[in-house]
């Protein structure tokens, strides 16, 4: 039998050891991590959600001012209240809700309860939603903790930069001298520093994949109709989508998951009322690829103008497509492609914005665009866009019938419907930009921008996922685009190839914290 002496030290280091687990344990590393790996440390005792939340703002503290990333314009200051509901709950419940304990960015032009929402502008300065929009609703009612509202190209202008009038402008995490496209910029930059696990864009033309793209991310835009727009300032209600932005194909497909939905207050949903709800991580399949067929879209992929290392990249991807099972139908093209997109576009900036405004913000300062142009709150460097909205249909009611009824859209799409189908195609690829990201305040080189005909003009869903890097260490990206409401393919596409490149790397000037 152990001595008394004994025995008091071995109880006290069995104290030590049960009561103060922390100190003797390393912290959870949230750098790179993943939904999966997140939620298996908050079961395992690893972490809590009040330390995840610490730790990200640990991070936004010491990159995101410092390095000028500049991607928060507005942190949430109930976040560890948040979190330690979610604690105590998990404490009780030994279960977690889809989300829970998910530090998720949102893009400022989300309405979101208590926190001010701008679109970027200073109009809107001082404008806190007393509601969540439907899609930040369902994400908190999976458990998800919003951490931030994101910086993002004043109202959501802009493809090419995130630059606002309400918090500057935001860089690239792999290259601090280049732009991170735009407008979801914000999302897309601080998803890839790690200074958020996931995040939530908006796309109208460009705005989820073109920044998924140009910050190593996997980006989906949705069929128009699966996510909700109420709620989201918008840019032209005929195209804009919201959808989620990730590390990984697995984050997107829970975070997808989460967020679509029917909703009463958006008639483009009715669609997918009565459906019951899909969970996209059934088709996260490494072997996915096997049998599928899809088309290469050579208009984009040998863009004149475009960057011989991106289509290298692509010419690559393609090939692994193939390696993976796919049967691959090149070239691809759709019979009367100019004819058939020629003056496509159809949106009401002023009657959207004015919609907005009365029914989600009567407190807001200004009530109108009208009154929002007439005040010079915004930068001069969208004046000129927003004047053009202004004049387009003057005091009019939208004319512009939904992606679904419009007949030039309904005549693009039976184009291309009629070309896939002919080619027996399940999906359609190419790179989702010919260019890597401009120098910040290059407005003149090649865009290389290939997201804003197909998807948008079609309502089809489209997904960006990494495909490697060019220059060094300047990311670029693959779209495959599918059918309408075809996203569990997609997402079974985008998973298999992810799983067989692994081309995705943290950007190394936002290293985890000693």
């Amino acid at each position: 039998m152990a001595s008394p002496r004994i025995r008091i030290c071995l109880m006290l280091g069995f104290l030590l050891a049960t009561r103060l687990p922390a100190q003797g344990k390393p912290r959870f590393e949230v750098t790179e991590t993943t939904i999966a790996e997140t939620q298996r440390a908050i079961r395992e005792g690893r972490t809590t959600c009040h330390q995840l939340v610490e730790a990200y703002r640990k991070r936004i503290q010491a990159y995101d001012q410092t390095t000028h990333l500049n991607t928060v314009v507005l942190l949430n200051p109930t976040a560890l209240v948040d979190a330690d509901k979610l604690d105590r709950e998990f404490a009780r419940t030994h279960r977690l809700r889809p989300l829970q304990g998910i530090a998720v960015v949102v893009k400022d032009n989300y309405d979101t309860a208590g926190l001010q929402t701008t679109a970027g502008s200073l109009a809107l300065r001082g404008f806190v939603p007393s509601t969540d929009a439907f899609m930040v609703k369902r994400l908190r009612e999976a458990g998800a903790i919003v951490l931030f509202k994101s910086n993002m190209a004043e109202w959501a202008f802009s493809p090419v930069l995130t630059e606002s009038s309400i918090a500057g402008i935001t860089r690239n995490p792999y290259d601090l001298t280049r732009v991170p496209a735009g407008s979801s910029g914000g999302t897309a930059a601080s998803v890839a520093a790690s200074l958020a696990e996931v995040g939530l864009g908006t796309d109208t033309g460009d705005s989820i994949r073109g920044p998924a793209s140009h910050n190593d991310l996997v980006g989906m835009r949705p069929t128009l109709g699966l996510t909700s727009r109420d709620g989201i300032v918008p840019l032209s209600i005929t195209a804009d989508v919201g959808g989620p932005l990730g590390r990984t194909v697995a984050d997107v497909a829970v975070v997808l998951g989460v967020v679509a939905g029917y909703d009463p207050a958006d008639p483009i949903t009715r669609g997918i009322e009565g459906k019951p709800a899909i969970d996209y991580t059934k088709s996260l399949d490494p072997h996915g690829l096997k049998g599928a067929r899809i088309g290469v879209f050579r208009r984009y992929v040998d863009a004149p103008t475009g960057d011989p290392e991106i289509k290298a990249l692509t010419e690559r991807a393609i090939a692994d497509l193939k390696a993976q099972g796919a049967e691959i139908v090149d070239p691809f093209d759709i019979p009367n492609f100019e004819e058939v997109t020629a003056k496509i576009g159809c949106g009401n900036f002023q009657a959207d914005l004015n919609a907005y405004l009365a029914r989600h913000a009567p407190n807001a300062q200004y009530h109108s665009a009208q009154e929002i142009y007439d005040s010079g709150l915004y930068l001069p460097s969208v004046e000129a866009r927003f004047k053009r909205g202004l004049e387009a249909h003057p005091g009019q009611p939208n004319p512009c019938p939904d992606t679904w009824h419009d007949v030039k859209k309904i005549a693009f799409r039976k184009a291309m419907t009629d070309a896939m189908d002919a080619n027996h195609l399940d999906a359609i690829v190419y790179p989702t930009w010919s260019n890597p990201p401009r120098k910040v305040g290059d407005l003149k080189s090649s865009g290389g921008d290939n997201n804003q005909v197909l998807s948008p003009m079609s309502g089809f869903p489209a997904i960006t996922v990494p495909m490697g890097f060019t220059h060094g260490t300047l990311p670029a990206g693959l779209t495959l685009l599918g059918r309408a409401y075809t996203e569990p393919m997609l997402i079974r596409y985008a998973y298999a190839y992810e799983q067989a490149t692994h081309h995705r790397q943290p950007p190394v000037a936002f290293p985890p914290l000693r």
